[in-house]
């Protein structure tokens, strides 16, 4: 089992730290390269750079929950959920689709639908 875990390339977990613009301030997020990889997946789909989807996201957090506490864990959770969805059939595959394009209500409906599954196995 562990082969398939232990295999990756070590570039896929080297931590690399990147500058993004969060309300005109500058901020430091370190994250492993195959997290920055699936945020740039991420923002092509939308036509925004990795720092627009960052800050972004920030931007949105902050309206829903009121604070930011670790925002660098929030964007692996992030990059989790993408894959799983797409997995799920909640975002499809097609990096063409834009993400803004999709009903997000759906799309959670697929995850929600996912967790009753593997429950009830």
């Amino acid at each position: 089992m562990c082969q398939v875990f232990i295999s990756a390339d070590p570039a896929l977990y080297t931590c690399r730290a990147r500058s993004v613009r969060l309300h005109g301030v500058a901020t430091s997020i370190r994250l492993e390269n195959l997290f920055w990889q699936v945020l740039e997946e991420i923002a092509a789909r939308d036509g925004m750079s990795v720092p627009q989807l960052c800050a972004r996201l920030h931007d949105e957090l902050l309206a829903e929950r009121g604070s930011v506490d670790n925002f660098a864990s929030f964007l692996r959770v992030c990059c989790g959920r993408y894959l799983a969805l797409q997995l799920s059939g909640g975002i499809p595959q097609d990096a063409s689709i834009s993400i803004r394009s999709l009903n997000a209500q759906q799309v959670l409906a697929t995850e929600k639908h996912r967790n009753l599954l593997s429950r009830a196995a």
